[in-house]
């Protein structure tokens, strides 16, 4: 199918990354296009491909990657930094503005750092006996795009390509889809396989043989430990964490820290908190230096790992733990009235029973962590509904080049006035 070219001129950057252009009243994407750019471009509808950049930004980057373009692993590549920092904090503003909400946004954060130290990596087979396919997925399609490198990754993800890619030949003849979840950890590389199912005898004794060869940390397969030659640990604070296979990990280093320093500043001087989907307790090994923690998740393993870690950490206090759906029973009013700050780090669905139980409640700071600006705005719309106010919101970038943007976010509750007493005549 072929379609007609057109003349387009970009006007901004739209929230997947994709220039923004219109013509005849309709809105056009265009992948890769930059704002200020104009393009002849093939259209399909409400999307459209380059065909030709007939003007240019001057400033425009050259790609830090041969696979952009292709790889649907990053959006934006060739933005000079200001401009592409001042989108991911647009992103927030406008999910913000969206839900009815003008608060303060800050600057958006870099916290890229050393690089990215997870990855999935996508195993397809094209054909019996043929290598595997392993990589990212390639941009709007199912295809996998087969990677040699990958220069998000920090240094610790060095072995992770080769090392998926040998797991992948292994299993490659099952024929089935493989997702290979790659940790580096302070004790090496933690693989989980996703999508095998139950791995037969010659498989497992296959898989055991590569993960000595590739002196993995830990090889999983599902969350079901295959071999463990080291306890894949990682430091949180004054803690050394065992990570559970597979559990939730901040996307860099330098992105946890910076979340961690702003959750820290946002408890101000509380002595009671609770942080609500800790996982495996990113903020809460952090915060029981200073206070008592009550620790809350659905993941029975990743509270099991915060208990161990704390245990072991000089001068943390223990901190309470409960294994409980927030999503189905979030901590009501009546709970909440026992802490002076609450946390809460959901996934990108959001938190809207919590939030609808916290704005009803009289905690009076609520740091809220979030990674997607369109389920914080809704949830942060329902606390402000209910009294709070939004004091500030920084967007935190450990997801360089893509769409992807994290934000912490402070609220408070202003004190209620002193009621007055009637005096005696």
């Amino acid at each position: 199918m072929t379609f007609d070219a057109v003349r387009l001129a970009i006007d901004h950057l739209g929230r997947r990354g994709e220039g923004v252009a219109h013509r005849d009243g309709d809105t056009v994407y265009v992948p890769y296009a930059l704002p200020g750019e104009t393009v002849l471009a093939e259209r399909d509808g409400e999307r459209a491909r380059i065909v030709e950049t007939l003007v240019a930004r001057p400033d425009r980057l050259e790609p830090v990657c041969p696979y952009y373009g292709t790889c649907g692993g990053c959006a934006v590549q060739t933005l000079p930094a200001p401009d592409y920092l001042a989108w991911k904090r647009d992103l927030v503003v406008t999910a913000l503005a969206k839900a009815g909400l003008d608060a303060p946004v800050a600057p958006a954060l870099d916290a890229h750092g050393a690089g990215r130290r997870r990855a999935t990596f996508h195993s397809r087979l094209d054909a019996p006996r043929s290598p595997p396919r392993v990589g990212f997925m390639q941009a709007r399609a199912h295809a996998i795009v087969d990677l040699a490198f990958c220069p998000i990754l920090s240094s610790g993800m060095a072995g992770a390509l080769p090392a998926a890619r040998r797991v992948a030949a292994i299993l490659s003849q099952s024929g089935r889809p493989l997702d290979i979840v790659v940790t580096a950890t302070d004790t090496g590389l933690d693989l989980d396989l996703r999508g095998l199912g139950k791995a037969d005898h010659a498989q497992t004794r296959a898989l055991i043989s590569a993960a000595a060869a590739l002196d993995l940390a830990r090889l999983s397969n599902h969350g079901d430990v295959l071999v463990e030659a080291r306890a894949p640990t990682l430091r949180m604070g004054r803690a050394a964490l065992a990570m559970p296979p597979g559990a939730f990990l901040q996307a860099t280093a330098a992105g946890e820290e910076a979340l961690v320093e702003r959750v820290r500043a946002g408890i101000g001087g509380a002595k009671r908190v609770a942080d609500l989907f800790c996982g495996v307790g990113t903020f809460a090994l952090r915060l029981g230096e200073t206070a008592s923690v009550t620790a809350v998740d659905s993941e029975r393993a990743a509270l099991a790992a915060l208990v161990r870690a704390a245990a072991g950490a000089p001068g943390l206090r223990q901190p309470k733990t409960e294994l409980r759906d927030l999503f189905k029973r979030p901590l009501a009013e009546a709970e909440l009235a026992a802490f002076d700050a609450v946390v809460f780090d959901p996934p990108r669905a959001g938190a809207a029973a919590q939030a609808a139980e916290i704005a009803r409640s009289g905690v009076p700071r609520v740091v809220a962590v979030s990674c997607d600006p369109g389920t914080f705005a809704r949830d942060a719309a329902t606390l402000v509904a209910g009294g709070y106010r939004i004091e500030s919101v920084e967007p935190v970038d450990q997801f360089r080049y893509s769409a992807h943007v994290e934000l912490v976010a402070l609220f408070t509750r202003p004190a209620a006035p002193p009621k007055k007493r009637k005096l005696l005549s």
